[in-house]
């Protein structure tokens, strides 16, 4: 299991989305990782669920990254 952020942001990611993120420059990856990261720290919703599950968590705080990353290139 990876432990770099970047890594980690790329296994919470489905395998489509993953695949198409891992073809964007190493960079932005970087920052959508980084934006991942403040999404798992700041939301209370997905510390609840972190107990839970931390792997649902994370693909939670990822889809949400990519959801919000789609609406700012509208």
């Amino acid at each position: 299991m990876p432990t770099d952020p970047l890594g980690r942001f790329l296994a919470a990611l489905d395998p489509d989305h993953r695949e198409t993120i891992g073809a964007r420059p190493r960079q932005e990856q970087e920052r959508l990782a980084a934006a991942w990261e403040r999404e798992l720290e700041a939301d209370d919703e997905l510390d609840t669920l972190d107990e839970l599950s931390p792997a649902a968590a994370e693909a939670e705080a990822a889809r949400r990254v990519l959801e919000r990353g789609s609406d700012q290139m509208d």
